[in-house]
């Protein structure tokens, strides 16, 4: 069955990581959920973190061969791992022409933060749980939603 899995990964930082690692993923017929990387504690390694939607096989499959890859340090399938604290970034813009007073209640509830706020929309920026994200765009949806910039999810370990 497919479930979406989040890959971790260590890097070096090298002229055409990103492209080796995504070529990879592509050249197999896997498709990218989303994909961020940023730099490390150390300026030399990178972090990547990389979501997919596939079996446990595939995923497994496509770890090994990222492990693999000269400039790739480190791969971990954090997806089912209890030790990582994964979180989501978004900005959005709210359309306010109706109830504006139910949606500032939304925002203090979800504990989002109001960037700007206009006669037409607000636009809101927000950090939590992919659930929690998914969550809050559920709930602001009848109000419309204008444009919505995500960055994807990302994870750090707990432990």
């Amino acid at each position: 069955m497919k479930e979406k899995h989040t890959i971790r990964m260590k890097v070096v930082n090298t002229v055409g990581v990103m492209a080796r690692i995504t070529g990879l993923i592509s050249q197999r017929g896997y498709n990218i959920d989303n994909i961020i990387a940023s730099p490390s504690e150390d300026p030399n390694i990178y972090t990547v973190h990389l979501v997919l939607t596939e079996t446990e096989e595939k995923i497994e499959q496509i770890s090994k061969q990222l492990n693999k890859l000269v400039d790739v340090i480190k791969v971990t399938d954090i997806s089912h791992n209890k030790n990582y604290i994964v979180r989501e970034f978004i900005m959005v813009k709210i359309s306010s022409n109706k109830n504006r007073s139910d949606l500032l209640q939304l925002i203090e509830l979800f504990e989002a933060k109001m960037l700007d706020l206009a006669a037409h929309y607000l636009v809101v920026s927000m950090t939590g749980s992919p659930r929690k994200i998914r969550r809050f765009l559920e709930a602001v949806h009848p109000f419309g939603i204008m444009e919505l910039d995500r960055s994807g999810e990302f994870a750090v370990k707990d432990v």
